[in-house]
């Protein structure tokens, strides 16, 4: 049986609508800027990446205005922005003391960081 919305819980719901809106438009905004930039320097999008990702490459990409700094960073927000959702609503289930909710969060925390672990160490062998 569902109990009715807190006040807690509306506010919850409400930082983490805005967290996902936010996520969404800088990540799309991120994706545009390197379409946009592709095309300024006449790359196809069908065209393979500058290189492949690299995290320590994307300043100097952002910095350089190449096309790949922010593809990539656009990549990186919108796939990190469910996973901040969750974060969120761990923090603020949290501090209204709903203890269920919490472990339920964490849990999917650590799945996805799981996956995010065995991606980047089978990444490199073509699997």
């Amino acid at each position: 049986m569902s109990r009715p919305p807190t006040s807690t819980s509306d506010s919850i719901d409400r930082t983490v609508a805005h967290l996902l809106t936010i996520g969404s438009y800088v990540g799309i905004t991120l994706l545009a800027a390197g379409v946009l930039l592709m095309v300024a320097v006449g790359r196809s999008p069908l065209d393979t990446p500058a290189h492949d990702f690299d995290p320590g490459a994307l300043v100097g990409d952002l910095l350089a205005g190449r096309p790949d700094g922010p593809l990539w960073l656009g990549l990186v927000v919108l796939l990190a922005t469910p996973s901040a959702r969750v974060a969120a609503s761990v923090l603020g289930y949290g501090r209204s003391g709903e203890r269920p909710m919490v472990w339920v969060g964490l849990a999917i925390l650590a799945v996805v960081a799981s996956g995010v672990v065995v991606g980047v160490l089978l990444g490199g062998s073509g699997a």
